[in-house]
């Protein structure tokens, strides 16, 4: 998708998927609409059990909103975004309803949330095309863009705990030209991602859902990358993928 929202490649866009950890956009979004960035926010119990793979912030912990926005952002930390959630809305089940009124104001029409982090709960989902609208929004906070652009950095709890997070973006060490980008897993959503980089025709955006392993995840967006810089591959690609199906989801 380029910057004006136009759809240059697509296969399956409005399919209905699971969107596992991508769900912090917008809850980074909601957060800085709603919360002071240098507000202290103390971590609850029901926070602090939030599942996790990486690290676990403890009960009673504080810390910043901007602080839990670099935890969510950068290494997906759960706690994090159920942390944001309570301190803007007072529970999860509140704050979702912010977030799928957001998700309604971007035009993510096809998305639907019911927590913070994206852990799997109820009917949630989101598509291919309507995540990378939401990036598209997310990137046009200063704060997100820049959080998303780090490849990793250290947080400081009120108590002095020192804590190290580094992005799961491998797109970082693999090509040029990458604004950022969010990942997500889940067992039942698979291995997600969605991102920008740059390009002489301006940012583009790009999401996969749903991808088997991670490595082929990023196998697939750096052939996205590569069709959004070479307009030529991309028509090559697109007159193969109509050759191949007459109901080739292409649209440009």
């Amino acid at each position: 998708m380029d910057e004006s929202g136009a759809i240059l490649y697509s296969k399956f866009p409005d399919a209905k998927l699971a969107p596992a950890s991508t769900v912090k956009l917008i809850t980074a979004m909601v957060a800085i609409d709603l919360l002071a960035l240098d507000q202290k926010v103390k971590i609850s119990k029901h926070a602090a059990r939030a599942r996790t793979i990486q690290f676990k912030l403890k009960q009673s912990e504080e810390l910043t909103v901007e602080d839990l926005l670099h935890l969510a952002l950068i290494q997906s930390v759960n706690a994090a975004a159920v942390a944001l959630a309570e301190a803007a809305a007072g529970s999860e089940k509140e704050f979702a309803v912010l977030m799928n009124a957001k998700a309604e104001a971007i035009g993510a029409h096809n998305t639907h949330f019911t927590n913070a982090s994206g852990l799997p709960k109820g009917n949630q989902y989101t598509t291919a095309s309507d995540l990378a609208l939401i990036l598209r929004a997310a990137i046009s906070y200063p704060l997100i863009k820049d959080i998303l652009s780090k490849r990793g950095c250290i947080v400081r709890t009120t108590e002095g705990r020192m804590i190290g997070v580094q992005s799961s973006n491998d797109l970082f060490w693999q090509q040029e030209g990458v604004i950022g980008g969010k990942t997500g897993y889940t067992g039942d959503a698979r291995h997600c991602f969605v991102y920008a980089i740059k390009t002489e025709k301006g940012p583009l955006f790009a999401a996969i859902l749903g991808a088997r392993s991670r490595s082929s995840l990023w196998k697939s967006a750096r052939m996205l990358s590569e069709l959004g810089a070479n307009p030529e591959a991309m028509d090559r690609k697109s007159r193969s993928r109509s050759a191949k199906s007459p109901s080739a989801s292409v649209n440009r």
